[in-house]
């Protein structure tokens, strides 16, 4: 109950007076049955602008230190993620990975609409950065379609690194489901797995218009890889069909 009341009532006004939000493919999402929404991630307004244009509940995967706050803001900020539905996961070690996979396996296996962020953070600069495999892995160990969702404009409304929200215009294009049931079997191959994500990375580019980065956005985050700060004109190899 508090999922909609938050949606139609508490912030769904808001947020559409805020981005005036327009929407393009609604018709490639399933009306019943389990889906992969594989998004381009621009601000934390992602999560929230995402569900309010979808008529079902969707489920996201969350970093768990949103989850452990102590205090009122620690129980308001449990609260709010909660009620938007996010689910707290662990992301600091390979067995953290996998029960975040675990989770993610059982929210599809109860014919749900899981939302997820192929890039593992937000984009630093606005570019679309290379895609993790979990996404690739789940979607070929459970067989359910991935539909690509570009979002755009959502880090005008909400700047990352801001407090303040902003009016602008959000735009949510949801792309064909993508099916990968040619790769039937073949979880767990690494080079099947990346070429999974990379068919998708390529559809959010072509969705979205970002220009493709081909490196992780946590290595930039963490100063890893400055290097890519200079504009690369590689995109994501696509499998053949």
């Amino acid at each position: 109950m508090w999922y909609w009341l938050f949606k139609y009532i508490f912030m769904g006004p808001l947020l559409s007076l805020l981005g005036r939000p327009k929407v393009e493919g609604l018709e490639h999402l399933p009306h019943s049955g389990a889906a992969i929404l594989a998004s381009n991630h621009l601000a934390v307004a992602d999560s929230f602008y995402l569900p309010l244009v979808v008529s079902r509940r969707i489920t996201f995967l969350a970093k768990a230190e949103y989850f452990t706050g102590t205090g009122i803001k620690g129980w308001f900020t449990r609260w709010f993620y909660t009620v938007a539905g996010q689910v707290p996961i662990d992301r600091t070690d390979a067995d953290s990975a996998q029960s975040a996979l675990n989770t993610a396996g059982r929210i599809l296996g109860e014919g749900k609409l899981l939302g997820m962020y192929p890039e593992g953070t937000r984009s630093p600069d606005g570019r679309l950065y290379k895609g993790k495999t979990g996404l690739a892995r789940l979607a070929l160990q459970t067989g359910v379609p991935v539909i690509p969702v570009a979002m755009i404009g959502t880090d005008v409304v909400n700047p990352p690194g801001s407090k303040m929200w902003r009016f602008g215009r959000v735009q949510v294009k949801f792309g064909k489901p993508m099916d990968f049931s040619r790769f039937e079997g073949l979880a767990g191959n690494r080079f099947i797995e990346r070429a999974v994500i990379d068919e998708v990375m390529y559809e959010l580019m072509r969705l979205s218009g970002q220009e493709y980065v081909d490196l992780y956005a946590t290595d930039i985050k963490e100063g890893r890889a400055d290097d890519a700060m200079k504009p690369s004109a590689r995109m994501p190899e696509v499998a053949a069909g």
